[in-house]
Formats: structure tokens, sequence, C-alpha cells
């Protein structure tokens, strides 16, 4: 029989999941939250109870025939509502389908020409998308894609994204699911950038341009619908963020001295692709310096964060890095490399920086890489150089941006798959 156990901050969450994985009664083992704030002896009391909890379950056992983990959401169907977009709005508010703001309705003749030059089929499978395991077809995706006002042009890009999301390890199971204020951050890299007219400029992060923030704004409603993550149900942010609107730009190929993100990662510089990043938020970095030493000092100094996760998880932390500062490292003669392995050694925290809990976490998930660690450890915030993450966005002036990150999560690029009608030139 299986038991399923959280605390009471996560009970809404334990219930929520197994329901949508097809187990509405499953039985639910709950103990107190938080733990950090309680005695050994209290710890030791609240797991002898949790282990009362589940020799009754299992001694009141019975054969469970609900469907298999996984089964999906329901498919695409058909909902009559009143011809006008306040009561669409209405409706699709009661129904917890929007992000807060208003929607474009989905209707059946929008959604079918948002698939009409996509050169996929409605029904076929994309992935399943974390915590809920729902079923993302491209007719789905399709749907969010209207609702958030995306033009039909933009479906592979968004196709790909939830591809990436989906990938094992980038863990989107905990992203979706996580205390912390987490969001994904969508980066596009290759011809398709210019042929849709996204932003890798001037306020690429910001508001103003359709593609990005359509592009950013639809992954997200997907991950809500498609995925399950409403808001204080199984998205469990204490506060999350302004990204989990939307979080999406694209490279500045153009004003880029070193190698874009998808030809390091393989990809031809002909091939439009998209890269997923669980973020954590974003931290200005400004400096006026003009030497790339003092550039890179005071960057990585900037990366010494230890109420962070990348220091006690060994996560994958990104910088977006200003077309003048990279102009500036590489006329140096600075590769992207020797920036990468500059900030790994610069930004080592000393383990005793932590706080107690932390270091005892530090010691349990970086053992195997760092051995035993102590108060002297100089802890790196990845596991190698080449784990940080380095992109050319924005457009003039000294700002460049830090980007932490969720910790247990990897970024995972796909490559957008275009039919004849996109072919680019």
């Amino acid at each position: 029989m299986a038991i399923e156990v959280c605390s009471t901050a996560f009970s809404g969450l334990g219930r929520s999941q197994a329901k949508a994985l097809g187990y509405p009664d499953l039985p639910l083992a709950v103990v107190r939250h938080p733990f950090g704030s309680l005695s050994r002896a209290e710890i030791r009391w609240e797991a002898e109870e949790c282990m009362g909890k589940i020799a009754a379950f299992a001694k009141q056992a019975r054969n469970d025939r609900a469907r298999p983990p996984g089964g999906g959401t329901d498919a695409v169907r058909l909902i009559a509502v009143a011809d006008d977009a306040e009561s669409v709005n209405l409706l699709f508010r009661e129904r917890q389908w929007t992000d807060g703001l208003p929607i474009v309705p989905p209707t059946r003749e929008r959604v079918e020409h948002m698939l009409s030059r996509s050169g996929y089929m409605p029904n076929e499978f994309i992935a399943r998308v974390a915590p809920a395991f729902g079923e993302a077809t491209a007719e789905s995706i399709a749907v969010n894609a209207v609702m958030a006002g995306c033009d039909a042009e933009y479906l592979p890009v968004l196709i790909a994204a939830v591809e990436a999301i989906s990938a094992p390890e980038f863990n989107l199971q905990g992203i979706q699911t996580t205390t912390n204020p987490s969001a994904v951050w969508l980066l596009v890299n290759g011809p398709i950038v210019s042929r849709l007219g996204m932003n890798s400029g001037i306020n690429c992060l910001g508001q103003g341009n359709w593609a990005n923030a359509t592009l950013g704004r639809a992954l997200h409603l997907v991950m809500q619908n498609i995925g399950g993550a409403i808001g204080g149900e199984m998205d469990r942010a204490t506060m999350g963020q302004p990204g989990k609107y939307l979080f999406c730009c694209a490279e500045n190929e153009a004003e880029n001295p070193w190698q874009p993100v998808h030809v390091e990662r393989g990809f031809s510089a002909n091939d439009s692709v998209v890269t997923v990043i669980g973020a954590e938020g974003s931290l200005n970095l400004n400096t006026h310096s003009k030497d790339a030493l003092e550039i890179l000092r005071i960057f990585a100094e900037t990366l010494v964060r230890p109420s962070g996760n990348d220091y006690f998880l060994c996560g994958e932390p990104w910088l977006i890095i200003s077309p003048e500062t990279a102009n500036i490292l590489s006329g140096e003669g600075l590769a992207k490399g020797d920036v990468k392995r500059s900030l790994w050694e610069q930004s080592k925290l000393p383990a005793r920086r932590l706080t107690d809990v932390d270091l005892n976490l530090t010691r349990i998930r970086r053992i195997a890489e760092l051995g035993e660690v102590t108060q002297d450890t100089m802890l790196p915030i990845a596991t190698a150089a080449g784990s940080i993450g380095i992109v050319v966005c924005g457009g003039p002036g000294t700002h460049s941006m830090y980007i932490p990150s969720f910790g247990n999560t990897r970024s995972v690029s796909r490559k957008v798959r275009l039919n004849a009608y996109q072919t680019e030139p």
C-alpha cells in the first residue's frame, strides 16, 4: 500500500498531487512544520507519531483501483460561455486557469490557427508536466499560447521549451513545488530570434516586446494549467517573484564576442534553440571599471551569498553580461572559459559563513564531490567552472546581472522544430 508523508505546510500539495496522479484517497501521514525550531526530543516524538500513523494505515490497507501515476489531464474540450471577453475571463478566474491577468479567449478558431502552420498534429504528445504530470499535447500547449497572446509563429518555440522543462535533470517538480522564489527563465538563440522580433538588447528582460512577453507568459501558463502548479496549492513558494509571470529574452549574438550559448552546447549557429534555467531571481551587477581583472573580482565577490541555494545545494549560477562589459573582458584576451574559471575560483565561500543547519546540509549533499566539509573548507559555487552559465544580453551600459539558481536543477536546451513554412533562409 502506498502512503504519502509530508509536513502540515505541504499537506495541501500532498493531497493535490496525489489526486492529480490518480490517487485521491491516498493516505497522508502529516507531521508538524517547521522542523528547524524543534528540539531533538520533539523531532523524535514527531517521528514516532508518524510511524504510528503509517502503521495504522498499513493495517487498513485495501486494493487501490485508481488509474496509474501520470494519468495526465483530460483531453482539450469545448466549454460554452457567453461571447464576450468579460464572461470568458470571469470563468477562467473562477477555475484558476489564469495567472491573475486577463487572457485572450482560446476559441476553437484561435487554437486551430495557432496550430495551422506549426507542423504539429493537435493530439501529438509533447511531455508530462510536473508536479501534476499533466499530458501536454500540441493542442493543449496551443491553448495556453492563445491565452497569453502569442502569435502563431511562436508555437514551435513554446513547444521546445515545454520539452526542455520536462527533462528529468531540470527538476521541474522541485522548481514548481518549492518554497523558494524560483521561476523558469526562457533563453532563445539562433535565427528564430530575428524572425520573431525578439528583444536581446536594451531592456531585454523588461516590458515592451510582444514575443518575449507572450512566450514567457505562455510557458508559465503551461506550467500552471497543465503542470498543476497553482499558487497556494501545489506551488508552495513562500513569496514567489515577478519572474513567475514571465522571464524570457534572447541572447544578443550580434554583440557577443564569444560563442553564443547554443553553439557552446554543441548546436549549429544556424539552429534555433531554447534553453530553460531554474532561476532564483536576479541581481544587478554594476561597476564602471574598465579593467578586466577588477571587473571579475567585483563580480565574484557579489556571487558569494551564504543565504542562497547554490553553495549548499551545488547549483548552476548564471551571469548575464552586457555587451559593453563582455567586450572589455574579451578585449583583454579572456575567453568565456577564462571568465568562468576566474569567477569560480574567486567566489569560493568559507564554510564557516553558513549557518549550522545549512553547513550540515552541505556536508550531506556535497560529500561525494568535496569529501569531509569542515569550517575551513572553501566551498565552490558549482561543481566546476564550466557549470557557471554566461550569456551576453542587453544594450549599452555597465550593468550586468547575476542569476542565482534554484540549486537542485540543471539547465536544458532543445532545438526548435520548424516545418517547411517556417524554414529560415
